[in-house]
């Protein structure tokens, strides 16, 4: 937050303080047409219009990875023999003859038989269209600061209390998993080669009511306006603006079940790496604790202003305005094990577009 108002005054300096403005008025005395400063507080509405975007998803389970298969039951086996696989009905009767509780690194009299996976899928994906994250509306405490160059033209300092917004999740996130399975140690000579295919659970971004997330929103923008009518005169004096808004975003909080769901998907992908593929079939815990961080990036748009001051009096008025902004940011997810390794990256553009209503009071000065 240190650097936000510094950014708009940045923005609004050049204009204040050119020599040109210098030059055609005097800065220190009015003629009692116009007060050279305002402010205002009142209610603020933002209402986005941007819808969810897919999320990209990367993995260290890079293309080609092979792994070990360990300990993995023959029911989970089955269950994803890829439907096109020629010689189904072959694998499924041998390994049905076992059992689907019999774990095929321990079969009786063949001793380890699970052999190895080569597996790819889930190194690049994105979630299904339609699915991904969504702002909310939310309402806060709108503060406007004006200084009028002239009586027409005045730049604009709009803030307001930084509001908690709900981030709304959208579908649901799976992995195409697809892959090529060589069975080992006796099973060799009975199993040929056989390949996989499964969409792989993630999480569902609409559990918890629908809300991913929430994050604590801060969005100044520095306006240029330009008044009709002339004070003294009219008592209702429309206005349009254009300007820059700067947002960033802190006290990012996730969904508590997708939280959990992705470190479950973190130790299926820890699991891949260090040779336990039967374990990340079944969901087994890894050898690693899981972190997930959450991070919003800041990002500049420009904005764009209608609205109108209705005098009460030379220094109390009303004020009303309707602003767009078209903005985004970039949300991602990280999952890293406890040696800092990235084992997953989610990250979704999030379309926020606003439109932010404000209705208040002012006082001129």
């Amino acid at each position: 937050m240190k650097n936000i108002l510094p950014l708009s005054l940045a923005v609004a300096a050049p204009l204040l303080f050119s020599q040109s403005a210098f030059a055609e008025f005097d800065y220190f005395k009015t003629d009692g047409s116009f007060k050279r400063f305002s402010v205002s507080a009142g209610w603020l509405h933002a209402a986005p219009q941007g819808d969810a975007n897919p999320l990209q998803n990367t993995t260290a389970a890079t293309d080609g990875l092979k792994a070990k298969n360990g300990s993995v039951k023959v029911g989970t086996v089955t269950g994803i023999i890829d439907p096109d696989e020629p010689q189904k009905d072959l694998i499924n009767g041998i390994l049905g003859a076992l059992g689907d509780d019999t774990d095929l690194s321990d079969v009786p009299l063949l001793g380890d038989v699970s052999g190895t996976s080569q597996i790819s899928g889930l190194q690049n994906f994105a979630s299904a269209a339609g699915s991904g994250l969504q702002a909310d509306d939310a309402d806060t405490v709108g503060l406007l600061f004006n200084y009028h160059i002239d009586d027409n033209w005045s730049v604009e300092l709009k803030a307001g209390v930084p509001p908690k917004v709900d981030i709304l999740g959208k579908g649901k996130v799976t992995a195409p998993l697809t892959g090529k399975v060589t069975p080992g140690g006796a099973a060799s000579g009975l199993l040929p080669e056989f390949t996989v295919k499964k969409d792989i659970p993630i999480t569902d971004l609409e559990q918890g009511n629908g809300v991913a997330s929430s994050a604590r929103a801060w969005l100044p923008a520095a306006e240029v306006h330009y008044q009709f009518g002339k004070s003294g005169v009219n008592k209702f004096r429309p206005y349009v603006g254009a300007g820059v808004i700067y947002a960033y975003f802190n006290d990012i909080e996730l969904n508590s079940g997708i939280r959990s769901d992705l470190e479950a998907a973190g130790h299926q992908i820890q699991n891949l790496r260090t040779d336990k593929a039967g374990a990340a079939l079944e969901n087994k815990l890894s050898n690693s604790g899981m972190n997930i961080e959450v991070e919003a990036d800041s990002a500049f748009a420009p904005i764009f202003t209608v609205g109108a001051t209705y005098d009460f009096n030379d220094r109390w008025f009303g004020v009303g305005s309707v602003s767009y902004a078209k903005l985004s940011s970039d949300t991602t997810i990280s999952v890293k094990n406890d040696s800092g390794d990235e084992l997953i990256r989610a990250v979704d553009t999030l379309d926020i577009d606003p439109v932010i209503s404000y209705l208040g009071v002012g006082y001129r000065f």
